[in-house]
């Protein structure tokens, strides 16, 4: 009998040694103070600055899912302005993904990096792309997990159908309860909803997506940032083409955002490769680990 995702995940958390403790740091840039947590540090390894999606939430949708990497390099994670413990900006509302991009490169000179490698996962992708292409001579690689793409139209307004289509009987009926249109208010209530009834769709695993819940949250400033992508769109396309870092873009074959979307990234990336996990969705790190870890670890080491 083949094991399923569950099993596999299980298996290969069980292979790993116990994750080591992150320690906590107020780190104060561009006027605002940055909840910033930490692993060990690695002699000799560049660090790993790794920025989470989700817009709403602080760092812990990718702590302890990424805490594999920590065996060979330091991990550094933040809580976005205005989500978890981070500070928020005033006015949130006018709050744009342009400001946490900037954040980026603030935080590696605060903190006093002269350089670090930066993995972005879904909308953090977004953030770290941006980020990157202004800060190209403070960081050695980038590693793109599940990225939103570079231009909104070609994926964002086709999201709400796709998951109705993946998602069980009664998962679909508490999605179909929410109108996407409404996400174009910065309502922090309607998005955190929105994105809990979502989340099921984004494993290519039912069963796997049982383990998993986003936290509840409340950000303000997140939900300001979602809305205005919502209600303006965006493309980045000259932005991703200016980069000249060299890219990893790493994709779950079975996301809700199709591969094409990642291809779309690496055709404008000078400094590309893809690589597609087989039978994973928008989580790789829980869905194929052995895939996910093994090339992520070659790409920052191979440097």
């Amino acid at each position: 009998m083949i094991p399923s995702a569950r099993d596999r995940f299980a298996a290969y958390r069980r292979s790993l040694p116990h994750a080591p403790r992150l320690h906590h740091h107020r780190v104060k840039a561009r006027g605002l103070e940055f909840a910033v947590f930490t692993s060990p540090a690695v002699a000799g390894a560049t660090p790993l600055v790794c920025v989470n999606g989700g817009l709403l939430f602080g760092h812990k949708l990718l702590w302890p899912a990424l805490s594999p990497l920590a065996e060979k390099r330091q991990l550094i994670f933040y809580d976005q302005r205005g989500r978890g413990e981070s500070t928020p900006p005033p006015g949130p509302q006018a709050a744009r993904i342009e400001h946490d991009a900037g954040d980026l490169i603030a935080l590696r000179q605060a903190m006093g990096f002269r350089k670090w490698n930066v993995l972005g996962h879904s909308w953090g992708g977004g953030i770290a792309v941006l980020g990157v292409e202004r800060d190209q001579g403070g960081v050695g690689r980038l590693v793109l997990v599940n990225s939103v793409g570079p231009v909104s139209e070609n994926w964002l307004p086709h999201l709400h159908n796709a998951a109705l289509d993946r998602l069980p009987t009664a998962a679909r009926a508490v999605l179909q309860r929410l109108d996407p249109a409404a996400l174009v208010e910065p309502d922090p209530a309607i998005h955190s909803a929105y994105t809990r009834a979502i989340y099921p769709a984004w494993f290519a695993d039912p069963e796997l997506a049982q383990l998993f819940a986003p936290p509840r949250s409340a950000s303000r400033t997140g939900a300001s940032i979602a809305a205005r992508l919502r209600r303006e769109g965006y493309d980045w396309s000259s932005l991703v083409r200016a980069v000249r870092t060299k890219v990893l873009v790493i994709h779950g074959e079975r996301d809700l955002l199709p591969p094409r979307v990642a291809r779309e990234l690496v055709a404008l990336l000078p400094e590309s490769r893809l690589s597609l996990v087989p039978e994973a969705g928008h989580m790789p790190f829980w869905e194929g680990p052995e895939h996910f870890f093994g090339h992520v670890n070659s790409f920052l080491e191979d440097a």
